[in-house]
């Protein structure tokens, strides 16, 4: 399970784009293998400089952390959603929703946990597709037992693909356009 609140640097990354025989958009004089990533644990987008000696692929995860590096040469820096490339776009979705499928008990856990923002709105509402009757029937069926996974989830309050609709949040924070973030630490 990620440790969100902990660390400073991300220690996995995966693949966003890959471009050989490119320039960094950070660092100038900076040449080789760029590499746009999301790291795993704080959903940072980052630049990388990969090794040109080895292959790339899209949704890859990657050690970047100051130990067991080998792919990689340096992380460059923090990449902004407005300089990510088409094929970043392109591929954020389905490694957003690989990152909460294979961090499940984190996310299933943020439903048994989450507690209102404000008195007239809670934390779950802001999970696109959750409104307040979903909400009433999330927190009921906790209040029974606590979830165990997305499909008990699916199962007990008929909401369909949760791990799609947390993906889809993590975009709106990522890219900006979601007023508080829930998930996303940079």
């Amino acid at each position: 399970m990620p440790q969100i609140h902990n660390k400073k640097y991300e220690e996995f990354a995966y693949v966003l784009d890959y471009r050989p025989n490119s320039r960094s958009s950070l660092i100038k004089g900076r040449d080789g293998t760029i590499i746009q990533a999301i790291g795993l644990d704080r959903l940072t987008l980052l630049e990388l400089l990969g090794n040109d000696d080895e292959k790339f692929s899209i949704s890859e995860k990657l050690s970047i952390g100051k130990d067991g590096r080998s792919k990689i040469l340096s992380v460059l820096g923090k990449l902004s959603y407005d300089n990510l490339t088409t094929e970043s776009l392109t591929s954020i979705p389905d490694i957003l929703e690989l990152i909460v499928a294979d961090n499940e008990s984190h996310y299933v856990n943020y439903f048994n946990n989450a507690h209102a923002v404000t008195p007239r709105l809670h934390s779950l509402e802001m999970i696109p597709g959750i409104g307040k009757t979903f909400l009433s029937q999330i927190l009921k069926e906790r209040e029974n037992r606590p979830f165990a996974s997305f499909s008990d989830i699916s199962d007990r309050i008929n909401l369909k693909e949760p791990a799609q609709l947390i993906a889809k949040r993590l975009i709106e924070e990522i890219s900006g356009d979601a007023k508080l973030n829930l998930f996303v630490r940079n």
